[in-house]
């Protein structure tokens, strides 16, 4: 069998350190194309029940932020239904 000498395992862990860094990339890459950066996201895991349980400026800030992600959704349902054509 043949020994390997101690100096192979730098690149092993230099492949592997530019193999994440390229999938952080497209991870990224992808997030940014798909919305996902959005602030107000953290409103949408609240409904209509939850006012007494919000100041008034965050309760607003969620019937923003839902109104504006159903129409977002409404855009998308309809070009996937026009795609599907």
């Amino acid at each position: 069998m043949v020994e390997w000498n101690d100096g192979w395992t730098i690149y092993i862990w230099l492949v592997s350190g530019v193999s994440i860094l390229i999938a952080v990339v497209f991870g990224l890459r992808w997030a940014s194309q798909n919305e996902q950066f959005d602030e107000d996201i953290k409103y949408l895991v609240f409904d209509d029940k939850d006012k007494d349980k919000m100041d008034p400026e965050e309760f607003k800030k969620y019937q923003i932020a839902t109104a504006k992600q159903e129409s977002r959704r409404a855009e998308l349902l309809k070009e996937k239904a026009d795609a599907s054509r």
